[in-house]
């Protein structure tokens, strides 16, 4: 296992978010078409920031997951609902609350990257995101449609989102909204749509590359036509097992790494799978695709 280096002094969730807000905002409506195809030789290069989410360790409290995935040196925790049984955002909404989760993110020198709400929904969760200084809240979007009613549906669906903008204004937070097969948000066309017609600084996308390959959809380009609107990103490939993560399965991540770099991308990278192994299996597993990351990175 890695040894974690002494952590930087924290920066404060709110102050994060304001930042990712401020560039989501900025960089919202300018076509990314329009960004240079070579930086500046004097452009710093772009920081690669590494979350993983608790959903993973789901047979472990939600302390013993912050405390090992701490160890593993990611800045960043994805505390996950209870899909497929996952424990720990039901536990820190009914037993740590807003204080106990701080306490516990102080401990673990833990940023918070977000909450997984896809049981349950953002509204049940937005006061414990709120009390713990406003985060990042992931969620789905709607049931599939027809190509010909792609606008009409999802204007329809950004307009029923107004009642969680409104929440998410009260609480400091964000909402990102995931690509799934056989949804509303599941092909580029469809996130082109989103972009175009999303009106909220406060609501962005999610992106699963793994649902993207399932329909042969280019992952460089999807991320590009997010732009300054991906608010999270999922380093997860479609392939079995252990094998969904970085470095294990057969894709070669580096052309996402440079796309989130071309777009400046604020908000953290994160190592994904279902299906989790034992708790050592897994820490195994994410070594090894953490440290592949760090290579991807690297070749910029």
């Amino acid at each position: 296992m890695e040894t974690r280096p002494r952590a930087a002094p924290r920066v404060r969730r709110r102050d994060f978010l304001t930042t990712v807000a401020s560039t989501a905002a900025a960089a919202a409506f300018i076509p990314v078409a329009g960004c240079a195809l070579n930086d500046p030789p004097d452009k710093p290069k772009w920081r690669m920031k590494l979350s993983t989410s608790t959903i993973q360790f789901s047979s472990l409290p939600i302390e013993d997951a912050c405390r090992r995935i701490a160890a593993l040196g990611f800045t960043g925790i994805d505390i996950w609902c209870a899909h497929q049984g996952c424990p720990h955002l039901d536990d820190c909404l009914n037993r740590l609350g807003p204080g106990g989760l701080s306490a516990l993110l102080e401990e673990t020198r833990l940023e918070l990257c977000s909450f997984s709400t896809y049981t349950g929904g953002f509204a049940k969760y937005a006061e414990l995101l709120g009390g713990v200084g406003g985060g990042l809240a992931v969620q789905g979007s709607a049931g599939p449609c027809e190509p010909q009613e792609l606008t009409s549906r999802m204007r329809r669906f950004l307009d029923d989102l107004k009642p969680l903008v409104e929440l998410a204004e009260k609480t400091d937070s964000h909402l990102a909204i995931e690509n799934h097969g056989h949804a509303l948000l599941d092909s580029v066309d469809s996130l082109k749509a989103f972009v175009d017609l999303n009106p909220s600084p406060r609501v962005g996308i999610a992106l699963a590359p793994y649902h993207l390959q399932t329909i042969a959809a280019s992952v460089p380009e999807a991320i590009e036509v997010c732009g300054g609107q991906l608010l999270f990103f999922y380093a997860w490939q479609n392939a079995p097992g252990v094998k969904q993560l970085p470095g294990l399965g057969p894709v070669d991540c580096t052309p996402w790494i440079e796309a989130l770099a071309k777009i400046g991308y604020p908000g953290y990278v994160n190592p994904f799978m279902h299906g989790a192994p034992v708790p050592d299996r897994m820490v195994r597993a994410l070594v090894e695709s953490k440290a592949y990351l760090a290579r991807c990175h690297a070749r910029l």
